[in-house]
């Protein structure tokens, strides 16, 4: 046969390169490029949860960032000079400096400046200064367990920011329950009713024992450090917005990992991601991976989602960049509205898809990058419409009543690469208006079955399927509109037509 050159690794050495785990799907050899980088313009229609406006189907990260306030980030950076020193002493504290109090095992900090914590306290930090100061805390070599609530709890603040002081490494644990239980209580072992941004080039371990891991009541900014969170509900979660442009961060949440909840003001309630090594377990009973009431945006970044219920939900998902993996129970992706509502009242009415139905108005738009979703549920789900302009895209689904791909709105591919090996019962593939052609067959396999796309004797492309399928759908820049193709499992070969659904499909979503 003859055999075009490969532009992209298999999936296995880049999966290698990429530092990713778990990942199933081996053998993927593609040609074409995957960094074509779509764009779109911003319309003036609102949702229906808290008014926020609608993305285009092609939307960029650059303009799905126009729509969301920007991150309000802190400088991690300080000067021993000056600073105020507590050294942690089991049951006490000794307070060397302005700013602060120690009354048995309490720390009060109640202006703004910089203090250095350091040694062990069976007790609580709590931080109570006026709203325009910003406060900085340095964890040198601090072990902090509360038996009452929080570890550390930003009370009022401008800006809280925690400093991770290089080479150290810092616990945090809350207590399993809480004295105060009042609705607007803290939630988790360090938490901040201020903007919170956690930097710095130590370690933090973070244990939630009663309900959130780190929780902010604004925004939440991660730009270094090593973070491992354990939490009895959600790992990470910031109310406005969870940015993270750095740092190496692993949660294991009984609830969500990464989330981001308002519902009320149009440029909140996103998850932006543009860099750092991101290892991230969720409940798969109800958790999400990472869970946005509006956008997830992902520029850069390593991201794997080793479990989940749905590995990323939110109403708008524009993906730009980074390697994403995601390991799910129910749907990998899922574009879906958190209410029917227009008032700041809302209940959860996330839904499936089903290549039909209602429309929602988000997104799903990938321009560049890399994703693999491994789902039960779905694949790459959106209850809205999709785009794929750039990038490599590979679904790996199995179970009936679900499929690999399935979209509710229009689905356009115009670049970039797109492998869906699924069940049979509910097949999906691109619109007809898609400007890139592609593939697909009911064709069925194994797991371990090879799996080849062809144009006449020359292979396009390769891969080894991770588990049983019943249909393909393939996408590249090699694949011409009209052209005849074929597809070839373990060497039994069907005859394709690109851009033509397979008998039995639910066709193109125009």
């Amino acid at each position: 046969m003859n055999r075009k050159p490969r532009l992209l690794a298999s999936l296995a050495a880049l999966a290698t390169t990429a530092v990713l785990t778990g990942c199933s799907v081996a053998g993927v050899s593609l040609t074409g490029s995957s960094t074509t980088s779509g764009s779109g313009t911003t319309t003036a229609s609102s949702q229906s949860t808290a008014t926020a406006t609608v993305l285009t189907a092609d939307a960029s990260v650059a303009e799905a960032r126009a729509n969301n306030a920007t991150p309000d980030t802190a400088a991690t950076t300080w000067s021993a000079t000056g600073a105020t020193t507590i050294a942690l002493t089991g049951s006490s504290a000794t307070v060397s400096g302005a700013g602060a109090t120690a009354s048995g095992n309490t720390v009060t900090i109640t202006a703004g400046g910089t203090y250095v914590l350091s040694g062990t306290l069976n007790g609580q930090v709590v931080v109570n200064s006026p709203s325009s100061d910003e406060v900085k805390v340095v964890l040198n070599g601090a072990t902090i367990t509360s038996s009452t609530g929080p570890a550390i709890a930003v009370t009022d603040a401008g800006e809280s920011v925690i400093v991770l002081a290089d080479g150290t490494s810092n616990t945090l644990t809350d207590a399993k329950t809480y004295a105060d239980t009042s609705e607007s209580a803290p939630n988790a072992a360090l938490w901040s009713s201020a903007d919170l941004t956690i930097g710095g080039g130590g370690s933090l371990t973070v244990t939630g024992q009663l309900n959130d891991g780190i929780a902010s009541k604004d925004g939440l900014v991660i730009t270094a450090g090593t973070i491992n969170v354990t939490a009895v509900d959600d790992g990470i979660r910031g109310k406005d917005h969870v940015a993270i442009t750095g740092g190496n961060i692993t949660v294991s949440a009984g609830g969500d990992a990464l989330k981001s909840d308002n519902t009320t003001d149009a440029d909140s309630g996103f998850v932006d991601i543009s860099g750092g090594t991101l290892n991230l377990a969720a409940g798969t009973a109800k958790g999400d991976g990472i869970d946005a009431t509006n956008d997830i945006i992902i520029s850069d970044g390593t991201i794997n989602v080793s479990r989940s219920y749905e590995g990323l939900e939110a109403l708008n998902i524009v993906i730009g960049g980074g390697t994403i993996e995601v390991t799910s129970s129910d749907d990998g992706l899922n574009v879906a509205q958190t209410s029917t509502s227009t008032t700041t009242t809302t209940t959860n009415a996330r839904g499936m898809g089903g290549g039909g139905g209602t429309v929602v108005p988000g997104t799903a738009s990938i321009t560049g990058g890399t994703l693999i979703l491994h789902a039960n549920g779905d694949g790459f789900d959106s209850n809205g419409t999709a785009s794929i302009a750039g990038g490599t895209v590979i679904v790996d689904q199995v179970g009936g009543g679900n499929g690999a791909l399935d979209v509710n709105g229009t689905f356009t591919i115009t670049g970039g690469q797109l492998i869906a090996l699924g069940d049979a019962s509910m097949p999906v593939a691109p619109g007809t208006s898609s400007s890139q052609g592609w593939l697909m067959a009911a064709a069925s396999g194994s797991a371990g079955a090879k799996v080849q796309i062809l144009a006449g004797s020359t292979v396009i492309a390769e891969f080894t399927a991770p588990r049983t399928f019943g249909n393909v759908v393939y996408s590249s820049s090699a694949i011409k509109s009209g052209s005849a193709y074929t597809v070839s499992v373990n060497g039994t070969a069907m005859n394709v037509t690109a851009d033509v659904a397979s008998a039995g499909g639910m066709g193109p979503r125009h």
